[in-house]
């Protein structure tokens, strides 16, 4: 090398040394007097990611990965406890998203290269090859020992924040010996947000993080052909078959079928869309999916229905008053109307469209909240979910429903938007792609609308001369206290019109005694303050003597139970394979494209955890 072109190396590495660290000294110093921290958000990791298909009906769209994780529009003073994120050394790329004094977001560059920062050690764990598309570094490390470094400061909630998305930390339910505690008791549950996040991530070549499954979400996803009731709020279906990952368990299946009441029966609903315009929304897989998925809403609304607008971003802003469903132009203009930029108000935003619904809160109409948001909240009153729910709570118990609807990665809250729809009896939904929109907006949210059943709880009474031991798969965030069951004080899920409910025990068998267990079912008019209980014998008659010869339904869920457990690496599952589910998934498929998808997802994480392995 000539000694120029040596000097001109020298000199450009000393000047990059140089500027990374006044990059570095600047991106932790508190903002200058003057400027409002409502101006400054978080930034995400990039990623790179095509753009899915058009055409929904197109089977390649099904496999197509979602639109590339947004950019937060603003820069907000990383907080000494919040996770450290390698796009705080591109100060360039800070500013050249920043919003303008008018509220628009600056386009983002075409792509953001990555600079590591020595302090930033979490973020970069990510295997070489594996996560990243593009030479790009992906929105999550594939899964990773979790470490000190990633937990984030969430106030009286504990979550971990990895990729920047944040999740809620649940510990894998374990087996429970009978003759000690014969009780399990839960809530019900029909989220299904878990699902379409894991579901992304595998689309976007990567394995999802252990705290971001949740098996019960991953289950409740899917469709079963459980007979609806022919009186009464639902049908109980029971049905048990020997495990094929080990000789000496069974899997036993409690599914609960809501009634169905069609769209000519329900209610009158008054719904008041919350929507996050913040700059963190700025990217066309939040605000612009968000806008068109209210689009897909309205037109499945009734003529008796109503809609109002709020949005929250540095501040809050009543965007439509309530408008009848079927002034659908007055409504598209509203929505037309739609910019991202700000700060996160979310609090205040909560309270603001609260107190809209309330005041159509009636024993017949149905008035819910719908908030669209990527759930991510930093200014303002009320940033944890607690508080949150706390300003609330007398709107709550007035009969207010909430759905939370998240959208993008990066900077993705799941444990908030999943505890707000817990507390306020209500559901969570994750949307990734236009598909998913129409899923969720055309029949998910419409069934949620007509709660037939609210504070839902089970419980299972295991009888100890046949069973030794049990483990409940999932629901280890609707766990109850068993002396709660009858205590109708105590919150518990919701069941919408035509839904199901599904759940499953790993359980070991001992003896020759036919009861195994009693399964026990309490739950609330939607209007009453009493529950009833209804009580359901499993025996050893509901037991198949193989999977083989076990219904198809069942098969399937054995399949993504099983799958969840070994995505989330729960202890009782160490020995399974994904092999096993694949095979167990394929002849459960029945014809039904969400089954179909699901048999190649497994395809996914198996070539994924095989190039983990392989230090790919």
């Amino acid at each position: 090398m000539s000694p120029f072109f040596s000097k001109r190396r020298v000199s450009f590495v000393s000047g990059a040394l140089v500027c990374a660290s006044l990059v570095s000294a600047c991106s932790s110093m508190e903002p200058a007097q003057g400027v409002s921290r409502t101006e400054l958000r978080p930034q995400a990791v990039a990623t790179t990611q095509s753009t899915p298909s058009k055409d929904e009906g197109d089977a390649r769209a099904l496999a197509a990965p979602p639109p590339p994780p947004s950019t937060p529009a603003a820069k907000k003073p990383r907080d000494a406890a919040a996770p450290v994120t390698v796009e705080e050394s591109e100060s360039a790329n800070a500013l050249a998203s920043a919003p303008s004094s008018s509220g628009a977001v600056a386009p983002e560059p075409a792509m953001r290269r990555e600079m590591p920062k020595k302090e930033s050690k979490a973020a970069m764990s990510l295997p070489m090859g594996a996560g990243a598309v593009g030479g790009i570094v992906a929105p999550a490390p594939l899964q990773q020992p979790m470490e000190k470094s990633k937990q984030q400061d969430l106030g009286d909630d504990k979550g971990i924040a990895q990729g920047g998305n944040t999740f809620e930390v649940y510990k894998p339910n374990g087996f429970t010996e009978t003759a000690k505690d014969a009780l399990s008791t839960f809530a019900a549950d029909v989220d299904t947000a878990s699902y379409s996040m894991a579901r992304r991530y595998l689309q976007n070549g990567q394995l999802p993080p252990t705290h971001a499954v949740r098996v019960e979400e991953f289950v409740n996803y899917f469709k079963y052909r459980y007979t609806p009731p022919e009186e009464g709020a639902f049908t109980v279906h029971m049905e048990g078959a020997p495990s094929p990952f080990n000789a000496r368990r069974q899997f036993v299946r409690v599914g609960v079928q809501g009634k169905v009441v069609s769209r000519s029966q329900r209610k009158p609903a008054h719904l008041v869309f919350l929507v996050d315009t913040s700059g963190s929304m700025a990217s066309s897989d939040k605000l612009p999916l968000a806008i068109e998925s209210i689009k897909v809403a309205v037109k499945n609304l009734n003529e008796n229905d109503t809609v109002a607008l709020v949005t929250y971003a540095g501040s809050t802003r009543d965007v439509l008053a309530p408008t009848p469903a079927t002034d659908v132009k007055k409504i598209h203009a509203a929505l037309d109307t739609l910019v991202a930029g700000g700060g996160t108000a979310m609090g205040s935003g909560m309270e603001t469209a609260y107190k809209h619904a309330v005041k159509k809160a009636a024993g017949g109409v149905v008035s819910r909240v719908v908030v669209l948001t990527d759930g991510d909240a930093n200014i303002g009153p009320n940033l944890t979910p607690k508080d949150m729910l706390a300003s609330v709570q007398k709107y709550v118990s007035e009969g207010v429903t909430l759905t939370t609807v998240g959208f993008g990665m990066g900077n993705y809250h799941d444990s908030l938007m999943e505890q707000l729809a817990d507390k306020g009896n209500g559901n969570s939904f994750y949307v990734d792609s236009m598909k998913e929109a129409r899923k969720v907006f055309e029949t998910q949210l419409t069934g949620t609308l007509e709660v037939i059943a609210k504070d839902v709880k089970f419980q299972v009474e295991f009888n100890p001369k046949a069973v030794s031991r049990y483990r409940l798969m999932g629901y280890e965030n609707r766990d109850i206290a068993d002396k709660d069951f009858r205590d109708d004080k105590v919150d518990a899920g919701e069941i919408g019109a035509g839904h199901t409910v599904t759940a499953l025990y790993e359980v070991e068998l001992t003896g020759e005694a036919q009861d195994l267990a009693t399964v026990r079912i309490r739950a609330k008019a939607p209007n009453g303050t009493e529950a009833k209980e209804q009580a359901f014998p499993l025996t050893r008659a509901n037991l198949k003597p193989s999977m083989e010869a076990a219904s198809t339904d069942f098969r399937f869920a054995v399949a993504v139970a099983a799958t969840a457990d070994i995505l989330r690496a729960a202890p009782a599952a160490e020995g399974w394979t994904l092999a096993t589910t694949q095979k167990l998934a394929e002849g459960a498929v029945a014809g039904d494209s969400d089954r179909t998808e699901f048999v190649r997802l497994i395809g996914q994480a198996r070539a994924l955890t095989t190039a983990s392995a392989n230090g790919r």
